[in-house]
């Protein structure tokens, strides 16, 4: 039968022990160097939200400038007592002024992305297509034609209408302007 030694049970109970201190203290290790790369993490998401804080900055701006030049433009285009229909190369309605609203009765939201040569207004557009394809094909830099025209009160009427290219900064023609002025009958 063994004998009952304590020193052995303690050098036993020791060895344990430094074994679990030196795990612990490779866990410890571990969840240091962990902490330290969530730290590096931490940095880089306030470095990113800075930027994105300074983006969104930026973009709140040009969206408020892009919103005043907008707004400008639509009060150049309200005061205007021609109505101006600005078209693409296919022919369909950018920008529909209230003017031309009052002349053929059909509003923006009726008309923008519609073909102008399919609106049902008073005005005989087919004979317009000529003069926008000329323009917007750099035949011509300016046409006007005089038309009889009915306006949405059925009022007949002679229209003077204007066909003039819309250039870009490079002086491309991208679109195409028509301008429609009410004429007394003579």
């Amino acid at each position: 039968m063994r004998s009952y030694n304590p020193n052995e049970e303690l050098e036993t109970t020791n060895e344990e022990l430094q074994s679990t201190v030196e795990e612990l203290e490779t866990t410890n290790e571990e969840l240091q160097s962990t902490n330290e790369e969530m730290e590096t993490m931490n940095e880089e998401l306030q470095s990113t939200n800075e930027e994105i804080e300074a983006t969104n900055t930026e973009l709140r701006q040009r969206t408020d400038e892009l919103n005043r030049a907008h707004a400008f433009l639509e009060s150049i285009l309200a005061s205007l007592r021609t109505g101006v229909v600005v078209v693409n190369r296919n022919f369909n309605v950018l920008i529909w002024n209230h003017r031309a609203e009052d002349l053929w009765g059909l509003r923006v939201d009726e008309v923008q992305g519609q073909s102008f040569f399919n609106l049902d207004t008073g005005l005989p557009v087919q004979s317009l297509k000529d003069c926008i394809r000329g323009i917007l094909n750099q035949q011509s830099e300016y046409e006007e034609v005089l038309l009889q025209a009915t306006n949405r009160r059925g009022k007949a009427i002679q229209c003077r209408v204007i066909c003039t290219p819309l250039r870009n900064t490079q002086r491309e023609i991208h679109e195409g302007i028509v301008l429609m002025e009410e004429r007394e009958n003579e």
